[in-house]
């Protein structure tokens, strides 16, 4: 498969009360963006495990995304604020493991923020189409 043909598998945990109704804003809205994203609802930004991200790189995706609420706007208080502190430690595991770190992003994106949305999944895809397949992570049996 070339670079050129290539269609990334995205997964994306979003945050059920900013990102999530952002991504349901789009689509209400018909707004457009690529089918590349499946999208795993979560209560908050915060309790994604950063090794649900290491397990969706190990088992096939070729980026992750996180969505969550703005800072200062999180319905968990803080939970927002620990998502972004775990996936900065994350990034620093996916370096160790070879794995390039531009494959995992976080966002905020509001409830509000539909053309958002729309717009971070187009740039999602697009930055993840010219790093690649993850095939040499998908071949790998030292995890």
């Amino acid at each position: 498969m070339s670079k050129d043909s290539f269609e990334p598998n995205i997964v994306a945990f979003l945050c059920n009360w900013c990102s999530y109704a952002g991504a349901d804003l789009a689509g209400t809205s018909r707004i457009e963006y690529p089918p590349n994203v499946k999208i795993i609802r979560v209560m908050c930004s915060g309790r994604v495990n950063p090794m649900f991200i290491v397990n969706a790189l190990h088992e096939g995706a070729d980026g992750v995304l996180i969505g969550g609420c703005h800072p200062g706007d999180c319905h968990y208080i803080q939970g927002n604020y620990f998502a972004r502190r775990r996936i900065a430690v994350l990034k620093k595991l996916l370096e160790y493991l070879g794995i390039d770190e531009r494959r995992v992003r976080m966002t905020w994106v509001s409830a509000a923020e539909g053309k958002k949305f729309a717009d971070v999944i187009r740039e999602v895809t697009d930055d993840i189409r010219k790093l690649g397949p993850t095939h040499q992570i998908r071949r790998s049996n030292s995890w």
